[in-house]
């Protein structure tokens, strides 16, 4: 038999009845679309920087979201994640304890863990090369949006619902850069490997051999394998060794 509802609330306090509701709306994803038109977004961001944490943070709690919480490292940002469980996670793409790819590898985790929340990866890098990363193994409920666009409420508002929504967004300069990598003509330096590329950049700078071996931590001998595999590479062809030193060292001024 049903009890009348001021019955109930008498015997159980209001919060847990509330916990109670919003678990049965969260395993019905129509029940869930309706529950968040008349509930708050819950975000958690993630930034190492506090002038930029506090901005992020003022900007969504005067936006109406509610900030479960605001953490500045990769592990406390899945511990906020595993203890809030929030909508939507807001991550800055570098962050202690290495500051390299936490957001990317952060956001990863998140969507397989918490497929039901979206994670909006902030970036200052334009390279294609970031957003490839992050969108590798799926693209769903993802976003990369430069940090930029932190000055434009309405773009990550978008960013946020896109996510929340299980598609994706991906920042227009990082596609402008995508489609400008397409087109543009491979360089010949994208052949040479990171190490040459270092042994290069030395060359540039007017050091010897020697040199160039004490300050990579090479032997002499390496350094001459891997500037003769540069000018093989540059499609250099045997000449005075100096003139193809200075060859190889305009080519990749040219390309820097």
């Amino acid at each position: 038999m049903s009890r009348p509802l001021g019955s109930v609330l008498k015997d159980k306090p209001l919060s847990v009845i509330a916990v109670r509701q919003i678990r049965r709306i969260s395993r019905d994803p129509h029940h869930l679309a309706r529950y968040r038109l008349f509930m708050p977004t819950r975000v958690v961001v993630a930034e190492d920087a506090f002038i930029v944490r506090e901005g992020v943070r003022m900007l969504l709690e005067s936006a109406g979201y509610e900030l479960c919480a605001a953490v500045e490292d990769y592990d406390e940002l899945i511990e906020a994640v595993e203890e809030h469980g929030p909508d939507v996670v807001i991550t800055d793409i570098r962050m202690p304890p290495t500051r390299t790819d936490e957001g990317i590898r952060a956001a990863r985790e998140i969507r397989e863990t918490h497929p039901g929340t979206g994670v909006v990866v902030l970036s200052q890098y334009v390279e294609p090369v970031y957003a490839l990363n992050l969108f590798n193994a799926g693209a769903d409920g993802l976003a990369y949006l430069l940090k930029e666009r932190l000055g434009d409420l309405g773009q990550l508002e978008n960013a946020i619902s896109e996510v929340m929504a299980g598609r994706s967004v991906i920042d227009p300069r990082v596609v402008d850069a995508l489609v400008e990598a397409r087109t543009r003509p491979q360089s010949p330096l994208e052949r040479l490997t990171d190490r040459e590329r270092e042994v290069i950049a030395e060359i540039a700078q007017g050091l010897t051999n020697s040199a160039i071996a004490e300050h990579l931590y090479l032997s002499e001998r390496a350094v001459e394998k891997h500037i003769n595999s540069i000018f093989t590479k540059l499609d250099l062809v045997p000449e005075k060794e100096t003139n193809r030193r200075v060859r190889a060292v305009l080519m990749f001024l040219a390309d820097e």
